[in-house]
């Protein structure tokens, strides 16, 4: 089981945000954002920030750092390991069943990610057989659409992308192209673009709150 950073809530949890960090960074990432997305005290929402593997990514030089998979070539065209990417997703899936274990219906729990964490967080949600409240991508892409094998009972997913217009690191055609593929494939996804770069703003933050709010009725 992935080790993770949890956050409990002041009233005992009925939902679960399990938000995964990009590339070369940890749990306590979005941990700090917490206090700024100002939910409700009596919000009753765990949020669950796992800490990907150690990994050593290519294009890094083969530098090991925190990774959940290894990237062989950048560009809008990257090239990754692919197996690396899907046993993450399993890790993550393993997480969501726990929380199934631990009183939470499926229907309540979220899956969130930013960059290479939003990659493994469409492969998790998408494919996962238990009906999920949402899907929360930030500024990342999904590059197992061609060869994901979709959950029938997943298909009509609330999932919310966001990107930077101006994000160098993954281009802002890449969330594009995660979006038409899965409009593709009968998804309805809703997109928002900021002006901003590889990160994440306040005003987009503020939609987050909106957005967890309103799909698990806080």
């Amino acid at each position: 089981m992935l080790k993770c950073v949890e956050v409990e809530p002041q009233v005992a949890a009925t939902a679960s945000v399990i938000w995964l960090h990009g590339l070369g960074s940890n749990g306590h990432d979005f941990e700090a954002i917490l206090p700024e997305l100002r939910l409700p005290a009596s919000a009753p929402v765990r949020f669950i920030f796992p800490h990907s593997p150690s990994l050593a990514v290519t294009v890094n030089g083969g530098m090991v750092m925190p990774a959940w998979y290894d990237i062989l070539e950048m560009g809008a065209g990257r090239k990754l390991n692919t197996e690396q990417l899907l046993a993450s997703a399993k890790s993550v899936t393993d997480l969501v069943e726990r929380e199934m274990a631990r009183g939470i219906a499926s229907e309540r729990i979220i899956l969130a990610g930013f960059s290479q964490g939003g990659a493994v967080a469409y492969q998790a949600a998408l494919s996962f057989p238990h009906p999920l409240a949402g899907l929360l991508t930030l500024s990342t892409y999904f590059p197992t659409s061609d060869t994901i094998e979709h959950s029938a009972v997943n298909r009509a997913l609330p999932i919310e992308i966001m990107h930077g217009s101006f994000d160098p690191v993954v281009l802002p055609a890449m969330g594009e192209e995660a979006r038409d593929d899965l409009l593709a494939a009968g998804f309805t996804p809703n997109w928002s673009t900021y002006p901003m770069e590889h990160q994440v703003c306040m005003a987009q933050i503020k939609d987050i709150a909106a957005w967890l709010s309103v799909r698990l009725g806080l």
